[in-house]
């Protein structure tokens, strides 16, 4: 088999013959581009099981959606958002009027969301409904399903870019923030929204329990790789594309589930930067070594 044929029919081929591969492909690139970048930030503020906790808090609202609806994706992603915003505000009034620190509240709600969103569907739907609505099937993603994620995506960068100088601040001097008259807890919100926003584009393609595996692998790898922040944004959006790409071709070619493929190609890749990125393991064994000769 030469190079050519091999790259044809290993790469290139499934896109070119098959609309729901193209399909797939866009809406999971478009997710890469929005959602990887909002995971640095997440990293950067120390709040990097935020996403994971509010991933699990949409499903009680994608739920509530799917009851009221079926296999709705606007009655689902509409409940998912009401739901994350509203687990994320709870958990910030239990923190203001109790002792409870913020993550510590959010867990706990967030477990309690979780419990109720499977008790919610398991008692209206099937288990395939079930199974769908928590791992996401990018290869089915239809064309509303591809206008939604795309439509998050483009959104969501703008907010990102309007947003960015803003939260610069807040993460890295959030003192000098509320000094100058620009509250912090405004740019808290609309990034929370944010998040909100693309874990719930992202469960039609990795389901509720994967989506938050796009956002956050990617981005902390990244922090391997490079000091300055443009630079993370960058590089999280490529890891999270290549990851991508390679999922969909593996869950294709050897019949896998795409998005735990597609998250686990994620996690390889955060592996390999693991051992050979500037700050894993191999570099700075290297560098001790060259110090101790």
């Amino acid at each position: 088999m030469t190079a050519t044929v091999w790259l044809w029919d290993w790469v290139i081929g499934p896109f070119a013959e098959f609309a729901f591969m193209r399909r797939a492909l866009v809406a999971t690139l478009a997710l890469s581009v929005s959602a990887a970048p909002l995971g640095v930030f997440l990293t950067l503020r120390r709040m990097s099981l935020l996403g994971d906790a509010l991933s699990h808090a949409v499903l009680p609202g994608v739920a509530i959606g799917f009851m009221l609806s079926g296999l709705s994706l606007t009655a689902m992603a509409l409940g998912g958002v009401a739901a994350g915003m509203g687990v994320a505000a709870l958990a910030g009034l239990v923190t203001r009027f109790t002792t409870l620190k913020e993550d510590a509240s959010l867990a706990a709600i967030y477990l309690v969301a979780l419990a109720l969103g499977v008790t919610l569907i398991s008692s209206h739907g099937t288990q395939l409904d079930l199974l769908h609505i928590l791992f996401g099937s990018a290869l089915g993603v239809d064309t509303p399903g591809l206008l939604m994620v795309a439509g998050v995506a483009s959104a969501s960068l703008l907010l990102l870019a309007a947003l960015y100088r803003g939260l610069v601040l807040e993460s890295f001097d959030p003192v000098f923030l509320n000094a100058i008259g620009r509250r912090g807890w405004l740019w808290q919100q609309g990034f929370l929204m944010l998040v909100v926003l693309n874990l719930v584009a992202g469960f039609q393609t990795l389901g509720t329990l994967m989506a938050v595996g796009l956002m956050m692998l990617p981005a902390v790898s990244s922090r391997l790789w490079h000091d300055t922040l443009p630079a993370q944004l960058l590089n999280a959006s490529g890891q999270a594309m290549l990851a991508s790409l390679a999922g969909l071709l593996l869950s294709y070619h050897f019949d896998t589930p795409s998005g735990p493929t597609i998250i686990g190609c994620a996690g390889a890749l955060y592996a390999g930067s693991l051992l050979v990125a500037p700050g894993g393991w191999l570099p700075r064994i290297l560098v001790v070594r060259h110090r101790i000769g």
